[in-house]
């Protein structure tokens, strides 16, 4: 039973080594080449540049609407594609983007408008889905809200 044991076990080893040996003279170097090639020029992504990257309204009068224009480049070497630009919130709204794939090189711009509610120090971000490395990208507005001298007092409820 032992010798009948090693024998299917001698068989079995040298199929499998010959096999191994059969199926590297299989395969074609140029074919492994061309597919390292495509797939280095695969996760090749695009990657984008800001004009700026925040803006300070400085001081604004609580109520006032303002907005802003970011202008962004595709700086790298595939196309920028700009999906969704959405805001922490519903009082900053950017409008006027494309969706359209961004060559290498090109440039454009979306404008962002705030309307000017709050107190003191108010900051907001704007954040970009692309098809960058990082996937997102974010720019910040912000802004000194002061209070509107001519506006009726807040009654505080007891």
């Amino acid at each position: 039973m032992k010798k009948l044991f090693l024998l299917l076990s001698t068989i079995a080893l040298v199929s499998f080594t010959s096999c191994k040996e059969k199926a590297t003279e299989k395969i074609n170097q140029e074919n492994v080449e061309k597919a390292a090639e495509r797939d280095a020029q695969a996760i090749v992504f695009p990657s984008v540049t800001f004009d700026k990257t925040t803006h300070d309204f400085g001081e604004i009068m609580n109520g006032t609407p303002v907005e802003t224009v970011f202008t962004y480049t595709n700086s790298g070497k595939s196309p920028l594609v700009v999906t969704d630009i959405k805001s922490t919130c519903g009082c900053t709204v950017p409008q006027g983007w494309s969706r359209e794939p961004l060559a290498p090189g090109a440039s454009s711009q979306f404008t962002v408008k705030f309307n000017g509610k709050g107190a003191n120090k108010v900051s907001k971000t704007i954040t970009l889905t692309t098809n960058t490395e990082k996937g997102r990208e974010q720019v910040r507005i912000s802004a000194f809200i002061k209070p509107d001298p001519n506006a009726a007092p807040a009654v505080k409820k007891q």
